[in-house]
């Protein structure tokens, strides 16, 4: 017996956040980052030096795949970790003069395109999207 969702909503959400996502990759390729770099470096430029810990919560990816970014990261020259002084069970990682460059390129791109995707929409049509969302976020 095959099963399907019959639940619009959440099946256009869901196809709506992949080609969002699908976008932004597609952004992200031409300067050579993944999804999952960017976000790190995204929150290493809004928020400046942060714990590895810090990083994977407003991330969601397990510390292992953390490590793994974080290595490809620092070969490029983009970041640095060091021993945090107050305690030795963690590291702090911060953007590099290159990784600030980088972003400082990067980040007029991707407003641009997170724009762009929303700009078919008014401003009323808008709020109620976010007031639509908000309501059925946990």
């Amino acid at each position: 017996m095959e099963r399907t969702c019959t639940n619009l909503p959440f099946l256009i959400l869901m196809q709506t956040s992949k080609e969002i996502h699908d976008r932004i990759k597609e952004e992200m390729a031409k300067s050579k980052l993944n999804i999952t770099e960017f976000s790190v470096l995204e929150v290493l430029y809004q928020k400046g030096k942060q714990t590895i810990q810090q990083i994977g919560k407003r991330i969601l990816i397990s510390s292992s795949s953390m490590t793994y970014c974080l290595d490809k990261l620092e070969q490029r020259g983009l970041l640095i970790r060091s021993a945090c002084k107050d305690d030795r069970r963690a590291i702090h990682v911060l953007l590099t003069d290159e990784g600030n460059e980088l972003m400082n390129e990067i980040m007029p791109k991707y407003h641009g395109v997170v724009d762009g995707l929303f700009e078919p929409l008014d401003s009323n049509e808008a709020e109620t999207l976010v007031h639509l969302l908000k309501k059925v976020r946990v």
